[in-house]
């Protein structure tokens, strides 16, 4: 009788452990995946954001080189003009 009881208990405790083990394996693969999909939500939202900092840089280096260009227009119109002043207190009829 004393080796049927432990008998019954040995087989009921290994069949725990196994039914544990897969258990345990699969509860590390879900948490694998959530892992993984985290990470690759993470990349997904860090794609996002430096492509949206990419188009607001470039619409204000648009804007900015429009504005050096027309600041330099103005200064070329402002050397024309300080030129022709010049010539008309001078008296230059070139």
């Amino acid at each position: 009788m004393k080796k049927l009881l432990l008998s019954t208990v040995l087989v009921v405790a290994l069949g725990l452990s196994f039914t544990s083990c897969r258990e345990t394996e699969n509860k590390a693969d879900d948490m694998g995946d959530a892992i993984e999909n985290t990470a690759d939500d993470t990349a997904d939202a860090l794609e996002d954001a430096a492509d949206d900092v990419a188009d607001a840089t470039e619409g204000t280096l648009e804007k900015a080189g429009k504005a050096i260009d027309n600041a330099s227009n103005e200064v070329k119109e402002a050397g024309k003009a300080i030129d022709s002043a010049a010539k008309e207190v001078v008296g230059d009829d070139n």
